[in-house]
């Protein structure tokens, strides 16, 4: 037992001497006199500190919620909590960039909102929750859906002919304007929809098939024709308007032809004037309704209309409506597409050339064709060609 009550003894007296040298110099430190010239000068920013010196019950503070940030960094230096908290509820900082310019410069979180369709939160994170959960899965089941009825309805009835004989006297349906007009229109919504599909649904069907270089090379290029067919097609749009406005005023026997459904499913053709009750809703409810809603919205994405200020809430709730619109719309206009194609035979052939059968004027636009034969309207509205520039060409 001597043995390590001695080790023990000799061990004790180790610390003891070297905590005693350690206190002397510590004293003789302290006591010794420092020239006014060594105290150093207080620098900025965080300030070094002993981690043993802090207090661990610092948040113990009935202010401790309250603190700013610099009254924070006294007691839990660089914790920056107070400014994150102040950035998180909306409040602006110092900007030097104009207001005009950058109106939310100094905003980095935006206030909370609740969107139709979001949960309460900021708004950012709102418009996130509406686009992800609402508008992509269910605007693209609702196209698909379309597509697919179109679909089956062609397999199923195929397209709709003519119950007559062609009589091989032509009536000018279109003139030379009209058909320009509707052809820049279309056009430009066809460059619209395939590029808005792929922005909005491409990385699910084309990005996994292509890759992300070749899909992001190919989203880069139709924004950029998005951009430019926008305005194309609003000009195109307020043409087809006012030219086609007149003969799509609502008039007698459009209601008979909405509750026969024009006769796709019976098979038996309705009377009708010159655009028949599907058509003149497509106009009205596609030209016109949506196609307001669109356009206005498209130019404040697109930041063309003067005097208002583009914070991230108008664009955001303008990309809703947008959306919303641009969906509704394409849907009724790939139904009028697929009429005015493969669905009804000789229909094509009146905006490509011009002109129709007699025959087809009078199984499908009846009351139109009663006008003509009667002289209330003339079978060539436009100057025709002469035969010789026909021959020449």
């Amino acid at each position: 037992m001597q043995g390590p009550l001695r080790f023990l003894r000799v061990l004790a007296a180790l610390l003891l001497t070297a905590f005693g040298l350690a206190a002397g110099v510590s004293a003789q430190t302290a006591a010794a006199p420092v020239a006014p010239a060594a105290v150093a000068t207080p620098s900025g920013g965080i300030k070094s500190a002993n981690i043993f010196e802090v207090k661990p019950d610092a948040d113990a503070d009935p202010n401790y919620a309250n603190q700013t940030n610099a009254e924070r960094a006294k007691v839990q230096p660089g914790n920056n909590a107070p400014i994150w908290r102040q950035v998180g509820t909306g409040v602006n900082g110092f900007t030097s960039l104009p207001k005009s310019e950058a109106p939310e410069a100094g905003n980095l979180i935006q206030p909370f909102v609740q969107y139709p369709g979001s949960r309460l939160t900021n708004a950012g994170e709102a418009w996130r929750q509406v686009r992800n959960n609402w508008l992509i899965p269910y605007g693209g089941a609702f196209l698909l859906i379309v597509i697919g009825a179109i679909a089956l309805f062609y397999f199923g009835k195929g397209s709709i002919k003519l119950h007559g004989a062609e009589t091989g006297r032509k009536i000018e349906r279109f003139t030379p304007f009209e058909r320009s007009a509707h052809w820049a229109n279309a056009i430009a919504f066809c460059i619209l929809a395939i590029s808005g599909v792929v922005l909005a649904f491409g990385k699910f069907f084309l990005l996994p098939v292509m890759g992300l270089t070749l899909f992001g090379w190919l989203a880069y290029v139709l924004k950029i024709m998005h951009n430019f067919a926008g305005p194309l097609f609003a000009v195109a749009l307020v043409i087809v308007f006012f030219t086609f406005l007149r003969d799509n005023m609502p008039s007698r026997g459009d209601l008979v032809w909405l509750l026969k459904g024009g006769g796709l499913l019976s098979g038996k053709h309705v009377p009708s004037h010159r655009f028949n009750a599907g058509e003149k809703v497509m106009f009205w409810g596609g030209v016109f309704f949506l196609g307001i809603i669109v356009v206005v919205s498209g130019f404040v994405l697109n930041k063309l209309l003067p005097g208002l200020v583009y914070e991230r809430g108008t664009m955001q709730i303008a990309h809703m409506v947008h959306a919303v619109a641009s969906v509704l719309m394409t849907a009724l206009f790939v139904g009028h597409i697929y009429l005015g194609t493969i669905g009804l035979e000789g229909s094509y052939q009146s905006m490509k050339t011009g002109s129709v059968d007699e025959t087809w004027a009078k199984e499908h636009h009846e009351y139109w064709y009663d006008d003509i034969k009667a002289g209330k309207i003339p079978v060539q509205r436009s100057e025709p060609v002469p035969p010789s520039q026909t021959a020449q060409a």
